[in-house]
């Protein structure tokens, strides 16, 4: 004879199968649960275990299938959908990019060969499409860039540019730009804050972390093209202008790797400068620096609008 335990324990999964059934049904007559379901080709009777799941999935679902874009996204999580798949047989959820994901990242992938350091999201978007073009006071430098952009192939060995100019003209969104032109091409890049790039492998070079210094300083000398960004706002020591700005300098020199060099100071003004240390006046160090800038780069300077107003 059937204890009676056993008794209530069929009775009971008799009851939850019930249920679970009922719910299911109840379910599928939601459409996008039921087209959901039928992609993930498996059997009723896995399915029904998950149907509040599913259900979760269905929403997200119908979301991605009424979304106009990424912007308008609805789910939990922007630009995905909580979905099921099969693993090694077994029914797993996870989070997939939606097609308009999909898109950006792949129209954004080329960031990924530029590295920027303490720069804005523009500068990391720069775009020769959005270039500000009405001030012909600019059309030197954009030219300059153009031509550089063509014949980087072929001529991997190029001067770059030195950019001086007013606050604000946009002179490190252009090279930028370029940058990033270049960098959709697979060409590596590097554009760095000058005067926090140096706060910042100071703090390294003072810590126990030797490692993390070297790491810093030889992605950013060691870069196929070069940004320096800012120079001349930063405050002035003997240790970043000859321990870090110059052996820098000198090996993009030995190596002809392209450099750039923003600022709001002219040469002239940038090697007065260079000059002034804790350690008085010293012209002929300051003078090197300058030697090596423009072995390394042409000059140009671009008085323009302030565009950050």
């Amino acid at each position: 004879m059937q204890k009676l335990a056993d008794k209530m324990a069929e009775k009971t999964k008799a009851n939850l199968t019930e249920v679970l059934n009922e719910a299911y049904d109840e379910a599928l007559q939601n459409k996008y649960f039921k087209e959901l379901v039928i992609k993930t080709k498996l059997k009723r009777e896995l399915l029904i275990k998950y149907t509040s799941t599913l259900e979760e999935c269905a929403l997200e679902y119908e979301h991605c299938q009424n979304c106009p874009g990424i912007v308008a996204c609805q789910n939990k999580i922007t630009g995905y959908a909580y979905l099921p798949k099969m693993v090694e047989g077994y029914l797993e959820f996870g989070y997939k990019p939606c097609r308009y994901k999909q898109k950006l990242d792949k129209q954004n992938r080329y960031q990924k060969n530029t590295f920027v350091y303490k720069a804005p999201k523009e500068i990391k978007e720069a775009s020769f499409a959005k270039i500000y073009k009405t001030d012909k006071k600019r059309y030197s430098a954009i030219i300059w860039l153009t031509e550089f952009m063509k014949h980087y192939k072929e001529d991997k060995k190029q001067k770059g540019l030195f950019l001086s100019g007013n606050f604000g003209s946009g002179k490190t969104y252009l090279i930028a730009a370029m940058f990033n032109e270049l960098a959709k091409e697979g060409i590596k890049s590097a554009i760095v804050f000058w005067p926090e790039y140096l706060r910042e492998l100071k703090t390294s070079f003072n810590s126990e972390y030797k490692n993390e210094f070297k790491d810093k300083y030889d992605a950013v000398k060691k870069a196929p093209l070069l940004l320096i960004d800012d120079l001349g706002a930063e405050s002035v020591t003997a240790w970043s202008r000859d321990e870090i700005l110059c052996p820098l300098l000198q090996y993009r020199m030995d190596e002809k790797l392209p450099t750039f060099f923003t600022s709001n100071l002219n040469l002239e003004a940038l090697e007065g400068h260079l000059a002034v240390t804790n350690n008085g006046d010293e012209v002929v160090k300051a003078g090197r620096i300058i030697s090596r800038i423009k072995q390394l780069s042409e000059y140009q300077e671009m008085i323009s609008k302030n565009l950050r107003k």
